[in-house]
């Protein structure tokens, strides 16, 4: 797939699996300032789930997507089929990922970021961007992605893009079409929880803000799956405070799995 260039800037790329919401069009605005053209895949990818039922439920809003789309410049829709993005001549063969993939999400979805980094790459190949669109709401997939481009030296920037949130903090994500209000009321101690530590970690060690962070997030009513504090580059438990140094969560609210992140220092 080649999109025209015009000026010279370029072809901006924003994948996605649909549902979109500001926070997808955010990177789709961002993307337009800065290319000629912007792609925007829509595509549920199959091998990032460990979880057929997750799969299932995942949400599908394809005439509402197209319709917010409608309203942006230079958009260029691009809604393959699996056999587009999976041909029988495909082409990836799976990388060593560095260890970025074995913890946090990777101990709770063995398997998910080797089938991000597939659709990914394959989808590269297809659109064949100069810059590519992320959210840093998904923050160890923005680390493995660039881990990725770096290690196979393909020719596309990665462009980080700041969480759009809800009014009361909540990060936008097209899993929150499952919540009804009172969910959405519970799961704001996420959003509080990594603002709390904000405050206090500058009087604490990493190992003893973590806990502080975990007491103050059980004072809600989400399930806690993980909550870490890691380095931004090597996603691995800080024991001293660096720049950058990032507290991930990941929580379920229901049958609702929510993650969020924030940078810490």
């Amino acid at each position: 797939m080649e999109a025209e260039r015009i000026s010279g800037k370029g072809i901006g790329f924003v994948p996605t699996m649909g549902a979109l919401h500001e926070g997808h069009l955010d990177l789709v605005r961002r993307a337009a300032e800065e290319n000629d053209r912007v792609v925007v895949s829509i595509f549920v990818n199959p091998t990032q789930f460990n979880n057929s039922t997750d799969l299932e439920k995942y949400p599908r809003t394809l005439d509402k997507d197209l319709q917010l789309l409608a309203d942006l410049p230079k958009v260029i829709v691009f809604h393959p089929t699996k056999d587009e993005v999976y041909p029988e001549d495909d082409k990836f063969q799976p990388i060593d990922l560095n260890g970025l993939d074995e913890v946090m999400e990777g101990t709770a979805r063995p398997g998910h970021f080797q089938g991000v980094v597939h659709v990914v790459y394959n989808l590269f190949q297809i659109v064949q961007p100069d810059k590519a669109y992320f959210g840093l709401k998904d923050y160890q997939q923005l680390a493995i992605i660039k881990w990725m481009v770096n290690k196979l030296n393909l020719r596309v920037s990665i462009v980080e893009c700041e969480t759009r949130r809800e009014s009361s903090g909540l990060a936008l994500s097209s899993r929150n079409l499952r919540l009804n209000e009172k969910q959405k009321e519970d799961s704001i101690i996420i959003h509080t929880t990594l603002k709390h530590l904000q405050t206090v970690y500058n009087n604490l060690s990493p190992s003893e803000a973590k806990h502080e962070a975990i007491s103050f997030f059980n004072r809600g009513k989400l399930e806690l799956e993980y909550l870490e504090i890691v380095d931004p580059v090597t996603l691995k438990e800080v024991v001293s405070w660096k720049d950058g140094a990032v507290c991930c969560i990941a929580a379920y609210c229901g049958e609702v799995r929510l993650i969020d992140n924030m940078i810490i220092c």
